[in-house]
């Protein structure tokens, strides 16, 4: 067939090499592999949300019986809805961004610190304010367990937007909750007909130890999830040594330097600082064994770190005059 004597012929070929599939699947991947950051972020973002909820009711009720704990009390009350969506949002974008090997290993080193804080703590003493220290790195841990239970999965993107959507009602409820418990608590407390503030009345001293478990079984999940993570990009046994051996001396290292500080800072000082002090020993780490996007990946976990902290900041001062009483 003369293709010269029908020019649609050709121009027809050229227009569905143009147009066709195979050509957009590089951006289509591209597009869902983002789509799939942002749900993954979306609902660890969500569960950053239904912990600080669920502490605020409880150091609202800690605040409330505490006659020097009018400030703070106060304070949580006035509390914007429009500062609780903005906070979601930008933890959902901060991981969405953070890659996986350095979300792992903000995982590892919260682990590692929580249970040598909680061991070390002494009799009697609350560890509440470590609640409110694990947010970032709870976002990290539900977005490496999602990542690595739906790696390879058919149907990834429809069971996240399943989970994202799961996350928020629970996200949803948790926020009234703690609205309605900092609003009318007080005052049907005394009345003592409000179903929900009863419940709070009777079960609210119970909220850390449900926090303590949850926290438990995500991390336990999360820790498998993140050395899991780390493994897969390695060729060979001695990769990995070279990278897990600094690793280990790091983590000691850091281990042994909070074990020095305060178990229970009295200022907000120490908090920050010990934040800039983790975030730069990975930095330093990941300069000898990561890659260059690793450390564009540190820097956006020490905003989150921070942006998590500043927003907690009157839970935090709760904390502090709470380990006082």
């Amino acid at each position: 067939m003369d293709l010269g004597a029908r020019p649609w012929l050709c121009c027809g070929s050229t227009l569905s090499g143009m147009f066709s599939l195979g050509s957009w699947l590089p951006g289509l991947a591209w597009g869902w592999a983002l789509l799939d950051a942002l749900l993954q972020g979306l609902v660890g973002a969500c569960a950053v949300s239904v912990l600080c909820s669920l502490l605020k009711v409880y150091l609202y009720i800690q605040c409330l019986n505490d006659p020097e704990g009018q400030a703070e009390k106060e304070a949580m009350r006035v509390q914007r809805r429009v500062l609780e969506l903005l906070h979601v949002l930008v933890l959902t974008v901060l991981l969405a961004l953070v890659g996986s090997r350095v979300a792992a290993l903000v995982v590892l080193e919260f682990s590692l610190r929580a249970v040598s804080t909680l061991l070390s703590l002494n009799k009697g003493t609350r560890s509440t304010q470590l609640y409110l220290l694990c947010q970032y790195s709870l976002g990290c841990g539900v977005s490496c367990s999602l990542s690595f239970l739906l790696e390879g999965a058919p149907h990834s993107t429809f069971n996240l937007a399943l989970a994202a959507g799961l996350a928020g009602l629970l996200a949803g409820c948790a926020r009234r909750l703690a609205r309605h418990v900092c609003t009318m608590y007080e005052l049907h407390r005394a009345a003592q007909y409000c179903g929900v503030c009863i419940l709070v009345l009777t079960t609210g001293h119970r909220i850390p130890r449900l926090l303590r478990n949850a926290l438990a079984i995500t991390f336990t999940v999360a820790d498998l999830a993140a050395v899991a993570l780390i493994n897969r990009d390695f060729l060979s046994t001695g990769e990995a040594v070279r990278f897990w051996t600094p690793l280990t001396i790091c983590y000691t290292l850091l281990v042994i330097y909070m074990q020095e500080e305060p178990q229970q800072s009295s200022g907000r000082r120490p908090v920050f600082q010990t934040v800039l002090v983790r975030m730069g020993g990975l930095f330093i780490l990941l300069l000898t064994v990561g890659h260059w996007v690793d450390i564009f990946h540190v820097l956006i976990s020490l905003l989150g770190e921070l942006w998590c902290l500043l927003h907690a900041r009157v839970m935090l001062e709760a904390c502090w005059r709470q380990v006082r009483w």
